[in-house]
């Protein structure tokens, strides 16, 4: 994101929890101090919008009322791009948590729904919504996997402040048994996915064009 606030484009963060579950301390005391520190981290690459809904950390449940909350901010923002989690339960570095999974199919579905104005339609009718179509709906990718499509090079300052982003998660970060800092373990993934550009530093992702007719395959299945 820091790419993207550094060139003028206007970026705003969804968070779906409020992160209670996240840390050994009480729910609320965790989601103060968790808001404050994700407060810092926009700070640090320039996001100015930053929305919290406040559904079950730790439980997220995939349904009508995520979908919803999820289509609701959509239709306010009226992002281009919509930039989200992966829904696999199976990535290159393991099993994937169980909200961000969630996450990350709640938010392909929202997308499509938020273009649709028959799709709470009461958003549009009481609360003066309006419907939106996103362009583009872009997934996190590491080098290796077969769809990756593109590519951000990120060498030099876009690294530096994305990895300040991710250390203002200190306390968050010190809670989890083995964590690697960031200033170790991001350089590393970066320059992995660097060799597949030409480059040193690259953010590789999965990137859809909902605006685009679906691909035919020669043998009449869709890719």
């Amino acid at each position: 994101m820091c790419c993207a606030s550094a060139r003028g484009i206007d970026v705003g963060y969804l968070l779906l929890t409020r992160g209670g579950a996240g840390m050994p301390s009480p729910p609320e005391e965790t989601a103060r101090l968790r808001l404050a520190e994700q407060q810092t981290a926009c700070a640090v690459v320039g996001v100015k919008h930053l929305t919290v809904l406040k559904h079950p950390d730790g439980v997220l449940a995939h349904g009508l009322d995520l979908r919803r909350d999820t289509c609701r901010e959509v239709r306010r923002f009226k992002p281009e791009v919509v930039v989200s989690n992966g829904y696999e339960v199976e990535t290159p570095s393991g099993f994937d948590q169980s909200d961000h999974r969630v996450a990350g199919l709640a938010t392909v579905d929202a997308v499509r729904d938020a273009a649709n104005r028959w799709v709470f339609p009461e958003q549009i009718d009481d609360e003066g919504l309006e419907p939106h179509s996103v362009r583009r709906i872009v997934i996190p990718g590491l080098a290796g996997e077969l769809h990756a499509t593109h590519g951000v090079d990120v060498t030099g300052e876009p690294l530096r402040r994305g990895i300040a982003s991710l250390e203002a998660h200190a306390a968050y970060l010190a809670a989890l048994p083995g964590h690697p800092a960031p200033a170790d373990f991001v350089p590393k993934l970066t320059t992995m996915n660097g060799r597949a550009m030409g480059v040193e530093h690259v953010v590789l992702f999965r990137a859809h064009d909902l605006h685009a007719p679906p691909a035919i395959r020669t043998d009449g299945t869709r890719e």
